[in-house]
């Protein structure tokens, strides 16, 4: 596996030698005339062969454009797979847009149109399929495992379970220095330590440590690391899913010992003492059908209801003085959060966390019960769902201030942050709120563990004839 500067230099200049034979493979007659022929759409573009300084200038363009809008990639990071297809294709789409821009404007050289298509076209699939190569997994003999956490009693316990060669252990805090042995390492740059082979043993006291959390991302990609061991006294928002989101962002397997599992998602035929966390309890091409059908119920939800908005922005402007979006930070994935915007439907003054219903908060304006009994107060939310900080369906996005709460009565409430908060969800259409979070969490839960397309659509369709059913009702009264 190549890592470090030695896979920037490489990437970069695979990536500048795939352009430049792109360009040629597309300046070719014999291409050009079989896509300029038999290609939809495509056929009636004319059979342009370049030479000399236009080809050059071609290539030269080519590359600059394509090689910079790539710079993301060069970065060594085990990304997974499909992240890496995803986000190099459209990287090499952003190139082709500047290259088309800069011949529709004569700012500089315009290349032919079917050379420009066919280049981009090539790239697509020759590029993906180079970084994929230069960044292939490592076999099972050269597994690496890094434990990281801050209780020395689950780190005792975790050591002799886990299977591959410990690396060493990365911790927040000094605490767990004393069982540290003696043993030729170097000190690290905030303070740990660091050594170029793992440890052979799974004594405590054979384990390096590496230093504190800020150096995960480096050790991962810079060691290899295959699997990520957590061992954290009291997991929080900040440490814990912190380094969840790490190995997520990493593809690098996430466990934990079976004791220490009521904040996380497991498998449920899990086995052994040291069970994996499922970060990710979603076939990727789940989350491409989804992420398909988020974008095309935003777009279509508000090209259909932007008139209903402005109508429903000019009431709530008349009945009461006040913006008239109201916006509220939310939990996303791993205890990060976004805001979510909702048209105003109290008066703006202070709030409490205690969740409560709308029967009990005498606060709620007469537009904003109405709105409430509709749902319409929710529509800006699509907007969420077009940038991508929310799904359609999901658990719903709860308040910062009142998870804290919600915890109390459901200490397992974290496990809903695996996945993409949703507009609606199998809680939702089912009647439970945040004032029963036993309830709500169950039924979240039940959604992560069978979601699917046809889920989603069902839940989608069970949703909208609330709505319409409760918009009737509300316009009949």
């Amino acid at each position: 596996m190549v890592t470090g500067w030695r896979y920037r230099i490489v990437s970069l200049c695979g990536v500048v030698l795939l352009t430049m034979l792109a360009v040629l493979v597309a300046n070719h007659e014999l291409p050009q005339s079989l896509f300029t022929t038999h290609v939809p759409v495509f056929n009636r573009l004319d059979v342009t062969v370049l030479s000399g300084s236009s080809l050059y200038w071609a290539m030269g363009l080519s590359v600059a454009a394509v090689a910079g809008a790539l710079i993301p990639l060069y970065k060594p990071q085990p990304r997974r797979v499909l992240d890496t297809i995803f986000l190099a294709q459209k990287r090499i789409i952003v190139g082709g847009l500047a290259l088309s821009t800069l011949g529709y404007f004569n700012w500089s050289y315009r290349l032919p149109r079917a050379t420009l298509v066919m280049t981009i076209g090539l790239l697509l699939v020759m590029i993906p399929v180079w970084l994929i190569w230069i960044r292939h997994r490592p076999d099972e003999s050269a597994k690496r495992a890094l434990i990281v956490g801050d209780d020395p009693g689950q780190i005792d316990r975790i050591a002799p379970a886990v299977t591959s060669p410990i690396f060493g252990y990365l911790c927040p805090t000094g605490d767990i220095d004393e069982f540290r042995g003696g043993s030729s390492s170097t000190t690290a740059a905030d303070g740990g330590v660091t050594d170029s082979s793992p440890a052979t043993g799974t004594d405590i006291t054979m384990l390096n440590r590496l230093g504190g959390l800020s150096r995960l991302e480096d050790i991962l990609v810079e060691f290899d690391i295959d699997t990520v061991v957590l061992a954290f006294r009291q997991p929080d928002r900040a440490e814990f899913f912190g380094t969840l989101d790490v190995c997520h962002e990493h593809g690098v397997d996430a466990k934990t010992h079976r004791e220490y599992a009521d904040s996380v998602l497991v498998s449920e035929r899990a086995v052994g003492d040291i069970v994996t966390v499922d970060i990710e309890p979603w076939d990727p091409l789940d989350h491409l059908f989804k992420r398909g059908f988020d974008l095309l119920f935003a777009t279509i939800g508000l090209v259909l209801f932007a008139p209903l908005m402005l109508v429903i922005a000019l009431a709530i402007t008349l009945d009461s003085p006040g913006p008239v979006l109201y916006s509220q930070d939310r939990t996303a994935g791993f205890g990060e959060t976004f805001p979510v915007y909702k048209f105003r439907t109290m008066v703006p003054e202070g709030e409490s966390a205690v969740p409560s219903s709308d029967t009990e908060n005498d606060r709620i304006t007469r537009v904003g019960r109405f709105l409430r009994k509709t749902h319409l107060d929710e529509l800006p939310q699509l907007w969420s769902i077009l940038c991508g900080d929310m799904s359609v369906v999901g658990p719903r996005a709860a308040w910062t201030e009142e998870e804290v709460l919600l915890e109390e009565d459901a200490p397992a409430w974290r496990k809903r942050w695996f996945v993409k908060p949703g507009l609606t969800g199998l809680a939702q259409v089912n009647g439970a709120k945040s004032t029963a979070p036993q309830m709500k969490l169950r039924y979240d839960l039940e959604y992560i563990r069978r979601q699917s397309f046809w889920l989603d659509l069902k839940l989608v369709i069970r949703q909208c004839w609330g709505v319409v059913r409760d918009l009737w009702l509300a316009v009949w009264r």
